[in-house]
């Protein structure tokens, strides 16, 4: 049986908090970590993050849902991204939030370690009316564990829930 690496693959840390994110903390810079002392360096040595296995997987999903689709078309990927950011502007409504709903299911889609979809909910936030916190549970394609987490989209207009 294949590794959550192998699977979900390897990557460079651009996220600080994989469990609540949102599009206006999208990932500006690369994290780092204190690499062990080896010989061949005497100081304290740095060394670039990285992220692994099913946080991989839920890295690279968030970094979709705030990509625009289309917006890296230029480098072979057309399909890349999601639809969300078509709704900056828009009021916070019901009809709002279950376009969030529909959008994230898009990019879930055409995510291929997306095994399976078990909930999609979209709501306003009680603190920020001009927040729609999405939660996503799923089941990727490593087994039964689901994946949950949250993030957030700004639609910059509030309504009352």
């Amino acid at each position: 049986m294949a590794t959550a690496v192998e699977l979900f693959g390897a990557d460079l840390r651009l996220l600080g908090d994989l469990e609540r994110q949102n599009d206006r903390d999208a990932g500006s810079d690369l994290f780092i970590t204190k690499r062990a002392v080896t010989a061949s360096f005497d100081s304290d040595p740095i060394d670039l993050e990285t992220i692994a296995g099913r946080e991989n997987l839920q890295q690279a999903l968030l970094l979709r849902f705030v990509t625009r689709r289309g917006e890296l078309a230029i480098l072979g990927h057309p399909d890349y991204g999601s639809r969300l950011y078509e709704l900056i502007g828009e009021l916070n409504d019901q009809t709002r939030r279950n376009l969030a709903k529909l959008y994230t299911l898009e990019a879930l889609g055409a995510e291929p370690r997306v095994k399976r979809v078990l909930s999609v909910t979209a709501t306003q936030n009680p603190a920020d009316r001009t927040r729609v916190d999405v939660a996503v549970k799923l089941i990727a394609i490593d087994g039964p564990t689901p994946l949950d987490f949250v993030f957030a989209v700004y639609s910059g207009a509030a309504v009352s829930p």
